[in-house]
């Protein structure tokens, strides 16, 4: 082993699977820090990770399965209170941070996905992609806001940045002649979406969701992207 932790010899492909997978695991500020917080911490609950991220609980626990199911957290059932049910105490599963396991598990699920839009063919799989997006949205928004028939599509979309950006995508909203933009500075499928661009149709169909949820029904939206060659990764309103 290498002073870095890798071996001279380790497959080109378990490397870029394991930078992707920690890049997409703890790239986001708020992941990281519900971690560390969780190794000096362990049986920590959603809320009190909450309060200490300053984010709402709901954020967090998108957090904290992401953390789950890439196997670097789990959880026990311990009663904070006298009353309701047991709260889930969360604590990280190995403080010698081995990925190895998950990593292997990405790169699988990766070559699935890729697997299975080569098989439904571009049309299908981008409709399929804007489909899965738009389900998506609508449940995130739900889960975090309330419908507002005042709010603007401008405040809309500044609302939707934010909530991506606690996810991990690091959006910013925009201003323009064209209307209201989210820019994404971070894609999630990283360089499966250079081989499968239908996968940007996700975002597309994600904020479209997303403004439904927050009662802006019947927003058109457009869409450019860095893997379809235009110069950043934007989604219109």
């Amino acid at each position: 082993m290498t002073t870095a932790g890798f071996d001279h010899d380790l497959d080109p492909a378990l490397f870029t699977a394991t930078v992707t997978s920690l890049t997409h695991t703890f790239g986001d500020s708020t992941r990281r820090k519900v971690y560390l917080y969780l190794r000096e911490f362990p049986g920590s609950t959603a809320q009190e990770l909450a309060e200490h991220c300053s984010v709402h609980a709901n954020v967090v626990r998108h957090h904290l399965d992401r953390l789950t199911e890439s196997g670097y957290v789990t959880f026990d059932n311990v009663r904070k209170t006298t009353v309701g049910r047991p709260a889930k105490g969360y604590r990280v599963i190995d403080e010698t941070f081995n990925a190895e396991g998950s990593v292997r598990r990405d790169a699988l699920l990766v070559a699935l996905l890729e697997t299975a839009l080569e098989r439904l063919g571009p049309e299908a799989a981008e409709r399929l992609a804007q489909d899965v997006g738009e389900e998506y949205g609508r449940t995130l928004a739900v889960s975090v806001g309330s419908v507002d028939p005042s709010r603007t599509v401008k405040e809309a979309m500044s609302s939707i940045a934010g909530l991506l950006t606690a996810h991990g995508f690091n959006a910013r909203s925009e201003e323009s002649g064209n209307g209201s933009s989210v820019v994404s500075e971070n894609c999630p499928f990283g360089s499966a979406a250079q081989h499968h661009p239908v996968l940007c149709a996700v975002d597309r169909g994600l904020i479209s969701g997303m403004l439904n949820g927050l009662g802006m029904e019947r927003t058109n939206v457009t869409l450019t992207s860095r893997a379809r060659g235009d110069s950043d990764c934007r989604v219109t309103a």
